[in-house]
């Protein structure tokens, strides 16, 4: 639910765009941009990059609605929303903050979200809809270069209709079809997923000890109905603040169903 408020002002732009007056379009999409951005910070959830990249999106789209002719409108302002898409999700890659992991984040368990599977889908899923929006920006961008006389509007040019509509929405569809499928893949790996924790042990403890220590440990963790295994131990433990006669040992372990 996240990523589609956070995508519903481009939503709503391309299904009104077209349809309306464009100027009808362009102030509705920058009304849900800012309502989406005020929502966010309300509510404190993921996607400030997005809601910031959509509120300026269409405040410049907002502006050149006004500013440029009709027949240039026809022309560029399809491909110019969706280079401002592809910058944002760009961007937030670029500065560490792909807004896709941002929203994947939302309820998974620490450990989850610290894998390395996690990471990789994510990373994945994130050049899946960064590539989507690049190629729809010039699929878009090709009517106007290739065929000067390209609008929206025109439904008998194949070039213009499937270019501005048909490549770009199929993209979409693709990048939206595989953010379903994918994350599929943690839930079926998470019990393969190596969990890191510490656990604390005297300094003098000797090495069945500290297995013991990071079982019990574990296990604890866990919860109910499952239990610890393939359990590996730092090579050193960390000396705790103000008390050396204790230490913190890193620890590592995977999960799976207690067996009877």
């Amino acid at each position: 639910m996240g990523i589609l408020l956070g995508l519903a002002p481009w939503i709503v732009y391309w299904v009104l765009v077209g349809n309306v007056p464009f100027t009808v379009a362009v102030l509705i999409a920058l009304a849900v941009a800012v309502a989406a951005f005020v929502l966010g910070r309300v509510r404190g959830g993921p996607g400030r990059v997005l809601e910031i990249g959509a509120l300026a999106t269409f405040l410049v789209l907002t502006v050149l609605t006004f500013t440029l002719d009709q027949a240039v409108i026809e022309r560029w302002m399809q491909p110019l929303s969706n280079a401002g898409i592809f910058l944002v999700a760009l961007t937030g890659v670029l500065i560490g903050k792909p807004f896709i992991r941002e929203f994947a984040e939302v309820g998974q368990p620490a450990h989850v979200v610290k894998s390395e599977l996690f990471a990789k889908v994510t990373s994945l899923l994130t050049w899946i809809w960064v590539g989507a929006f690049g190629g729809m920006t010039v699929s878009s961008a090709i009517p106007p270069i290739v065929y000067g006389d390209a609008t929206i509007l025109d439904t008998r040019t194949p070039l213009s209709f499937v270019c501005y509509w048909v490549i770009p929405f199929a993209l979409l569809a693709g990048a939206a079809f595989a953010t379903r499928v994918l994350p599929d893949r943690i839930a079926a790996g998470a019990d393969d997923i190596v969990r890191k924790t510490s656990f604390v042990a005297f300094a003098e403890a000797e090495i069945d000890q500290l297995i013991y220590l990071a079982t019990e440990h574990a296990n604890r963790e866990v919860g109910p109905g499952k239990e610890a295994y393939d359990i590996k131990i730092g090579s050193k433990g960390i000396p705790l603040t103000g008390d050396e006669t204790r230490e913190s040992w890193p620890s590592t372990y995977k999960v799976r169903d207690k067996r009877r």
